[in-house]
C-alpha cells in the first residue's frame, strides 16, 4: 500500500530533472496548472531524440522517461520539438 507521500503529485522541479535527464533534451519548461486541478501540468520539451519522430511518438517517449512520475499525474499536457523546429518556431516570432 502506498503513503499519501507517495501518492502525491511531483513537483515541476522534479518532472524537468527527469525530462532534461532521460531525454537529453536541451530545453524543458514544466508548468503546475492548480488552477486545472492537483497534478495538472504543461510541460515542453525540446530534444533532438525527437528527430524523425510523429508527435504520438515524441509523447510516448515523453511518458515512458517519466516512468512512475506519471502515476502520480492528473492530467498532462506535452508541446514537444526538435532543437531545429523550435529555432524555426524563434525566428517566426521574432519577425
Amino acid at each position: 500500500m502506498q503513503t499519501e507521500a507517495e501518492m502525491d503529485p511531483p513537483t515541476a522541479e522534479e518532472l524537468r530533472e527527469r525530462l532534461r535527464e532521460r531525454l537529453q533534451a536541451e530545453h524543458v519548461e514544466v508548468q503546475d496548472n492548480p488552477q486545472l486541478c492537483r497534478g495538472s501540468f504543461r510541460i515542453f520539451v525540446v530534444s533532438g531524440i525527437f528527430r524523425g519522430l510523429k508527435t504520438l511518438q515524441r509523447h510516448r517517449l515523453v511518458n515512458e522517461a517519466l516512468g512512475e512520475e506519471l502515476e502520480r499525474i492528473h492530467a498532462l499536457e506535452q508541446k514537444t520539438l526538435t532543437p531545429e523546429q523550435w529555432e524555426e518556431q524563434q525566428r517566426g516570432s521574432l519577425a
